[in-house]
C-alpha cells in the first residue's frame, strides 16, 4: 500500500505532478508568445538598414526624382464604325518614366511606338472607349503595346491628357 503524508495526499502521487505540468505549459506558452513576437520583430521591421530603396519606391524622395514625364505627340485615328458615319479619336498621352534618360532612349523608337498605337486606336468603336473600364482597358493595352515596342525601356504608366471622340 502507499504511503500518505500529513496532508492526506499520497506521496509520488499526482497532486506534484499537476504543478509541475502547470509551470511546463507557462513556461512554454511564454517562449512562444515571445518567439512569435521576436519573428514578428525582425521579419516585418521596417526600419530594417540593409534594404535598398529605389527611387520610385521611396516615400521620402521628392516628385522630381520619382517621375519624369514625356508628351508623345497628339494623334488622330478613325475609329472602327458599323455605320457609314466617320468617327474620330484625338487623344493626348502622356508617358511616366523614371528618369530624362530613359525618354531619349525612347526617342529613336518614336515610329515604331506610334504605328503600334495607330493600328490598335484605328481597330477600337466608340463602344470600347465607354466608361471607365473602357479607359483602363485602351490604358492597359496602349501600356503593353509601348513596352513591348521599346524594350528593354519601361514604361511605368500611360497618362491620359486629352481624349475626344467625334
Amino acid at each position: 500500500m502507499s504511503e500518505e503524508n500529513e496532508n492526506g495526499e499520497e506521496e509520488g502521487g499526482s497532486g506534484g505532478g499537476k504543478k509541475k505540468l502547470i509551470v511546463i505549459a507557462a513556461l512554454a506558452l511564454v517562449l512562444l508568445i515571445g518567439g512569435g513576437a521576436a519573428a514578428y520583430f525582425f521579419l516585418f521591421s521596417s526600419s530594417s538598414s540593409n534594404e535598398l530603396i529605389e527611387p520610385e519606391n521611396d516615400p521620402n524622395a521628392e516628385p522630381e526624382s520619382k517621375a519624369y514625364f514625356y508628351d508623345l505627340p497628339e494623334m488622330t485615328v478613325n475609329l472602327n464604325s458599323q455605320n457609314r458615319r466617320a468617327q474620330y479619336l484625338r487623344l493626348k498621352v502622356s508617358l511616366e518614366l523614371i528618369s530624362q534618360e530613359q525618354a531619349q532612349k525612347i526617342e529613336p523608337f518614336m515610329p515604331r511606338v506610334l504605328d503600334a498605337f495607330q493600328v490598335y486606336l484605328r481597330e477600337l468603336r466608340t463602344r470600347d472607349l465607354e466608361g471607365s473600364a473602357g479607359l483602363f482597358r485602351l490604358k492597359r493595352e496602349l501600356l503593353k503595346r509601348i513596352n513591348d515596342a521599346i524594350y528593354p525601356v519601361k514604361v511605368n504608366d500611360i497618362l491620359f491628357k486629352e481624349i475626344l471622340i467625334q
